[in-house]
């Protein structure tokens, strides 16, 4: 199966459950969700014009529309020749789950790598069972999508963006009533770095026991 990729870089994991442990990011392109605070908006639409040669998208984060046609074994097989050291890989997007992930995740678990997928919930996970699954819930986005029941149950950890109490709410909402794992972790994550929506998700996470998700990537301004 050949993916579109449209990076792949080298750098730490800033938020969620292994934030600071080096990773490689394998970005896919395409994204129908539409979340209007999104930051890579680039890679929303995969454009055949828009193909370019697999050097374009290796050891880069460019923010180009950019994609090119990856398998996964290809996808391994650069990790040497960039000369990447991370035994984490993250595979996002864009929405990486509009994908069967199955051949990738084998491929590089296969290969000794921890693999972690980043979506939004809104299509059906196909992976390796040892994947690492972190479900960040897009609510009422201008896509339309619905968050899947069967992707809150897969998910190891449960990580919301949220700036306002509303956001809390509609996280009640979605997990009223949801089968999740019983060691699943919820995070908050401010969706700003404004104290607003940094101590209101402080105050919810001591409230809950939920854990705080800091985008620290951003305060040390790197990919």
């Amino acid at each position: 199966m050949l993916y579109p990729i449209n990076e792949i870089f080298q750098t730490i994991q800033g938020e969620g459950v292994f934030t600071g442990l080096p990773a490689i990011f394998v970005r896919l392109q395409g994204c129908p969700v539409g979340c209007p605070w999104c930051d890579t908006r680039h890679t929303w639409v995969v454009d055949p014009a828009r193909q370019v040669p697999i050097s374009q998208v290796l050891d880069c984060s460019n923010e180009s529309d950019g994609w090119s046609p990856m398998s996964g074994a290809q996808v391994l097989a650069s990790f040497a020749e960039l000369g990447y050291r991370a035994k984490h890989v993250v595979i996002t997007g864009g929405e990486p789950c509009l994908y069967d992930l199955n051949e990738l995740s084998e491929t590089l678990h296969q290969a000794g790598y921890q693999l972690q997928i980043e979506t939004s919930g809104t299509s059906e996970i196909l992976t390796h069972p040892a994947t690492w699954v972190t479900v960040s819930p897009k609510i009422g986005m201008a896509g339309g999508l619905t968050v899947l029941p069967s992707a809150l149950a897969r998910a190891n950890e449960i990580k919301h963006p949220v700036a306002m109490m509303r956001h809390v709410e509609e996280l009640d909402d979605l997990l009223s009533g949801a089968q999740l794992r019983e060691d699943v972790v919820i995070a908050l994550q401010p969706i700003s770095q404004k104290p607003r929506a940094t101590e209101l998700a402080m105050a919810v996470c001591i409230e809950r026991n939920w854990r705080l998700s800091i985008q620290t990537h951003k305060y040390l301004e790197i990919d």
